[in-house]
């Protein structure tokens, strides 16, 4: 049975479950959050430490604005609901991505995480504002500039999930089979999984399914 420890999401879909069931991209939104705190749930059950979910890409910036501003006030307000029940729960919030937000949403991140830092049962990896192209080129910039030897190793830490392991199982919802700028160094030996639901209709049964097939998967690493 292959170790789980890791376990990042694309969450696709929202603005077309939105479209399809309420008329409304936000609506989707909405209904992704709730989708959000089940997944968070089974992971404690089946025991992952690390959660990495794409929210916001560097270029998410291209959606109107309405629905940027939606976007955020959503999260704010799930920052001010929730981040205690995570402290209590044992659960740590990390941001990966650049901090370019309204003074209010940066002072909600910044608490967030230095109130979880301590924490141990699940680390949730929250990707907003990112782009994996980016974290690479600034990576190879600081490396270029510390005058250390390029490689791996050293590479790795300068990226944003320096203290992370790398996932070992990728799901992708939204019948979309791109990686779409995430953590493309990263998953260089992850196991890929592409499923049609759309986010808001992503279930606990569905992420047990996807975790079941990988456990039978057979993991070469360029072996045989």
């Amino acid at each position: 049975m292959n170790p789980l420890n890791h376990v990042a999401i694309i969450m696709d879909g929202n603005g077309r479950w939105g479209l399809k069931y309420k008329k409304s991209r936000n609506a989707g939104h909405k209904a992704g959050i709730n989708t959000v705190e089940k997944i968070i749930k089974i992971s404690i059950i089946q025991k992952i430490k690390y959660l990495t979910l794409y929210a916001f890409s560097t270029e998410n910036w291209k959606r109107p604005k309405s629905e940027i501003e939606y976007l955020f006030n959503l999260l704010e307000n799930f920052l001010i609901n929730k981040i205690e029940k995570f402290h209590k729960e044992n659960i740590k919030l990390k941001i990966i991505g650049e901090k370019n937000f309204s003074p209010k949403l940066n002072k909600l991140l910044i608490q967030s995480e230095k109130k979880t830092k301590k924490n141990t049962k699940l680390q949730i990896n929250l990707a907003l504002n990112y782009g994996s192209k980016f974290e690479l080129i600034n990576a190879f910039k600081k490396l270029k500039k510390s005058k250390k030897i390029i490689n791996e190793k050293n590479l790795k830490g300068y990226l944003q999930t320096k203290d992370i392991p790398d996932p070992e199982l990728l799901i992708r919802t939204g019948n979309t089979k791109r990686l779409s700028n995430f953590l493309l160094w990263q998953v260089a030996y992850t196991e890929l999984y592409f499923i049609d639901k759309l986010w808001p209709d992503f279930n606990n049964s569905d992420l047990k399914k996807v975790i079941k097939h990988y456990q039978k998967v057979k993991r070469n690493f360029g072996n045989i």
